[in-house]
């Protein structure tokens, strides 16, 4: 054990128990009862243009990503691996990408390196090859036998853009076999930052980063931050689900920052890039998100669905986002993302 009570050794799932509770994962977030009822999206409201002097012909969904031209500014937010069914639906989403020009990320990797034969639940570069992909591991496992070597093994092995260290405290706290000793992190997140050749992107998972941590982040060298604020599925719901306690599920269900509060806030952190993600449903959303301070729009769940079916429902949901995305930009004013940011957004005061 290290001093922080770490161990030095890479920590070791129950090969069986794992491959259950990503099949878990996957099935309960597809649940409509995981999903929080509130769109904290739906408080806020654009000033229409009614004449907005632009050619809907003309408008330029487009913006940069990782040094890679998005055709919107969407990314298709890390979700799962590590299964069989996994395998299809990570192939399914990254058809999408590749076709409609959005990033897109995996699940957590750490199977992968605890045992190799799963890599391939991962690699999705042959199905897209040009656009951003995201590598992904939990922070808290940098103190369960994780460092910058097994970080790298994880970008080298789906040859990503980037590495997305996620957060999760609330999930682990719930989860019957949770990893819980957060210590550190920072510090240690910071050294894989220096250690890797790509960009390391820091991200909650449904209870959003408050921008006194994304400050402390920046110091540390870490600039692009992915608020997965409060808002969408509920992890506290799913992992409560699995340990047969409703009750504690419900008391944490809704807890965290709201993604508007969250985007909006860490939107004003000096050298931070912020991909806004948290119940984002539509390009409405998406638009709400950029107009609020966030670089790109992450979404998750509702992809999810229609990567169990097909590439090509993933796709359509997808171009329907964008299309919403167009339309929205058009009663605005906005021919670019770059004017989009420039709109103005109001927010409605929460009912009494």
């Amino acid at each position: 054990m290290s001093a922080t009570g770490a161990t030095d050794k890479l920590w070791v799932a129950d090969p069986g128990v794992e491959r259950d509770r990503k099949a878990e994962h996957i099935r309960l977030a597809l649940e409509e009862r995981m999903q929080l009822r509130s769109c904290h999206f739906d408080r806020y409201r654009f000033e229409h243009a009614a004449c907005p002097e632009i050619d809907f012909d003309e408008i330029d969904t487009a913006a940069p990503f990782l040094g890679k031209r998005l055709a919107a500014p969407l990314l298709i937010s890390c979700m799962t691996g590590g299964t069989a069914e996994a395998t299809r639906i990570n192939r399914n989403l990254a058809r999408a990408a590749e076709r409609c020009g959005v990033a897109i990320g995996v699940g957590s990797q750490r199977r992968a390196l605890e045992d190799p034969s799963l890599a391939e639940t991962y690699r999705i570069r042959p199905f897209a090859p040009s656009v951003p992909l995201l590598a992904n591991l939990g922070a808290v496992q940098l103190n369960y036998g994780c460092g910058v070597a097994e970080c790298r093994r994880a970008v080298e092995m789906i040859e990503a853009d980037a590495l997305v260290l996620h957060l999760n405290p609330l999930q682990e706290a719930l989860q019957p076999e949770g990893q819980r000793n957060f210590s550190g992190l920072i510090r240690k997140m910071t050294r894989v930052a220096r250690g890797l050749s790509v960009p390391v992107i820091v991200k909650e998972i449904g209870c959003g980063i408050s921008a006194e941590l994304a400050a402390r982040l920046v110091r540390g060298g870490l600039t692009i931050v992915d608020t997965a604020g409060q808002g969408g599925t509920s992890w506290a719901r799913i992992e409560a689900a699995r340990s047969a306690d409703a009750s504690l599920g419900e008391l944490f269900a809704d807890w965290g920052i709201p993604t508007p509060r969250a985007i909006r806030d860490l939107g004003r952190v000096p050298g931070l890039s912020v991909i806004g993600s948290g119940g984002i449903r539509h390009g409405i959303d998406v638009a709400k998100a950029i107009a609020l301070g966030a670089d790109l729009a992450g979404m998750a769940q509702p992809l999810l669905a229609a990567a169990t079916d097909s590439a090509e429902r993933v796709e359509a949901k997808i171009r329907r986002t964008v299309d919403e995305l167009r339309v929205c930009m058009f009663c605005v004013g906005a021919r670019t993302i770059g004017d989009l940011r420039r709109a103005k957004l109001f927010c409605e005061p929460e009912a009494a």
